[in-house]
């Protein structure tokens, strides 16, 4: 079974936040496939379902973007799940809004929830979906800046963003994350 976990924070006030693009990816994701992340195990909501022809277990921790990875390692811990089998959907500072971009293993760029996940797995050697969600023009205001809702402009990208790392996700699952990379990263992605 694949473990594809969407990182964000719970509640309304933070529902279409970019901090959010995680639980957003999540949320497409269900939606297409038929899965209902309606389940609470180990503070998070999760759903099984398949994707394609893989069995999958989509989840969206609700602890909190920094304590994210004691949710993951619960739910790892309990369906027997290796961290060569997860797959963390995330939004990503560092690259522009509307680029999708995948990776294998890696450091955590300072996102609160990737340290959470490699500080409770002891190690970075699972997948990842990165959202671009651009930078804030100072970088005083980051916390405010993902905390923050997407704008109006944003706000109309967002379905083909969303579709778009989905499909990200979809083709890590059927073909692996070298042939996906290679399929996503060869265009300039820019939506």
């Amino acid at each position: 079974m694949k473990f594809v976990v969407g990182l964000g924070n719970p509640g309304a006030s933070y529902k279409l936040s970019r901090h959010n693009a995680g639980f957003l990816v999540l949320d497409q994701l269900a939606l297409q496939h038929q899965i209902s992340i309606s389940q609470a195990l180990f503070d998070a909501r999760i759903g099984k379902g398949r994707i394609d022809d893989s069995a999958v277990l989509l989840a969206q921790p609700q602890t909190f973007m920094n304590l994210s990875g004691f949710a993951v390692r619960k739910l790892a811990d309990y369906f027997r799940i290796s961290i060569e089998d997860l797959i963390v959907v995330h939004d990503d500072l560092d690259l522009p809004f509307q680029t999708v971009r995948l990776k294998a293993g890696g450091g955590h760029g300072g996102h609160k929830g990737l340290i959470s996940i490699i500080d409770q797995f002891g190690g970075a050697d699972f997948l990842r979906v990165r959202i671009g969600i651009g930078r804030p023009p100072r970088k005083t205001m980051v916390e405010g800046y993902v905390l923050s809702p997407f704008s109006a402009e944003e706000m109309s990208c967002l379905p083909r963003l969303l579709s778009k790392a989905g499909e990200a996700v979809a083709d890590i699952l059927s073909s692996g994350i070298q042939a996906a990379m290679a399929k996503h990263h060869e265009k300039a992605n820019d939506i």
